[in-house]
């Protein structure tokens, strides 16, 4: 069996859940080492389901965007004014308190050539950076991670998904990331009973697909107790919202603020599918991000990190402009992203509204290719050739 087979079949090394025998600290001890993470962070929040960029970042001014959303489209003296064309949802009223401070960028028009409006395979597309016609096993935040570590050692806490499983972003072909909910919990399951009961087992000859699960599987235990160690040093004295994504940033937060040698963190809002009855989900969803990122954002600010950590969100893609006889929207294409944190802007607001006049069969088009920002954040941010990651040159933006 190939590794690659056999990785895909070993479903448990790619989740936080893991068992491990001790007598793998020897082949760690041998194999394993560290390697220091990028002086700059980087916060990916992922809005499943598809955001309604529309209803986010809002065309006020334009008749259309009221004609083609009768009883769904955000009321003109609602909206939070950024600019003569656009404005905020009313539900995003603490983003716009960090956009007045010169802590957001707004991108719009994001997507890719030839659009697909499946919630799976456009996911896969924006977590692989691949092309719609490419099928990738790997994730660019995976292959990210495969370019630092590159003739070195390196373990997996570099790229930490706050979840119980990995997503595909964060894969690579020799590096994945780990994924965890809390370091206590994964620091827990590692030093589980069924590990003493093991301890004294020897394995069998080594095969290469084995010794390549030995080594996963011992610096996954490595990276649990250094997480869980680092973890203990600082706790935050800010007050976070008891929603998931609240208590994840604050885990990040922590472990930011704690000196882990993590460069990405990952982690996902669900419920942005907002087919029938929209306003109420996605204002009471939308208002959650917002609160979460802004304590978060302010935790850092207070701590002197802010300059180094960048906070990108995105959704898999967007909605159609018309609004669906069930006060929805259906899937779509084109969308914004926000980038929030990192030093102040210089320009807040990086591409022009989207043209309702000009669709692609009632969907908006896009100008801006996603890639080019991970592109921009891999260079300038990360530090990392992009080429090297995305497999093609992308032309950079600046993004602050």
């Amino acid at each position: 069996m190939k590794r690659r087979e056999f990785l895909k079949n070993s479903a448990f090394i790619t989740t936080g859940s893991l068992l491990i025998p001790q007598f793998l600290k020897a082949y760690e001890r041998q194999h394993l080492g560290y390697i220091p993470s990028s002086e700059k962070v980087l916060v990916i929040i992922q809005l499943s389901g598809g955001n309604d960029g529309l209803n986010t970042v809002v065309p006020y001014q334009n008749d259309i965007y009221y004609q083609e959303r009768p009883s769904i489209a955000i009321k003109k003296e609602s909206v939070l004014r950024l600019s003569d064309e656009i404005g905020l949802n009313p539900a995003l009223d603490k983003i716009r308190g960090l956009y007045d401070n010169g802590l957001v960028s707004i991108i719009n028009n994001v997507g890719y050539p030839n659009p697909d409006r499946s919630h799976f395979r456009s996911m896969d597309i924006w977590q692989t950076g691949s092309s719609s016609d490419q099928y990738l096993s790997t994730g660019w935040v995976g292959r990210y991670l495969d370019a630092q570590c590159s003739g070195k050692s390196c373990l997996p806490h570099q790229a930490l998904e706050i979840d119980d499983t990995l997503s595909l972003a964060l894969k690579g072909k020799n590096v994945n990331g780990l994924s965890l909910q809390n370091p206590e919990k994964l620091y827990a399951q590692t030093q589980n009973a069924f590990v003493k009961l093991v301890a004294d087992s020897t394995p069998a000859a080594h095969h290469e697909n084995v010794e390549y699960l030995y080594k996963t599987l011992a610096s996954t235990v490595s990276s649990a107790a250094y997480v869980h160690s680092k973890s203990k040093i600082s706790k935050s004295r800010f007050i976070y919202p008891t929603t998931e994504l609240g208590k994840s940033l604050k885990t990040i937060s922590e472990l930011i603020l704690t000196g882990v040698s993590t460069s990405v963190y990952y982690v996902s809002l669900s419920g942005f599918d907002t087919h029938i009855r929209q306003n109420d989900q996605q204002d009471r969803l939308l208002r959650q991000y917002a609160e979460a990122v802004d304590i978060f954002v302010n935790d850092l600010k207070a701590n002197q990190r802010l300059d180094d950590v960048m906070v990108l969100t995105f959704s898999e893609f967007g909605r159609r402009v018309k609004q669906n006889a069930s006060n929805g929207t259906d899937h779509g294409t084109a969308n914004n992203v926000f980038l929030i944190g990192g030093p102040k802007r210089t320009k807040a607001i990086l591409t022009e509204a989207p043209n309702l006049t000009d669709l692609d069969n009632g969907d908006l088009k896009y100008s801006i290719d996603f890639r080019q920002i991970y592109a921009s954040l891999l260079d300038d941010w990360l530090k990392t050739d992009s080429k090297l990651v995305l497999g093609s040159e992308f032309k950079p933006l600046k993004l602050y």
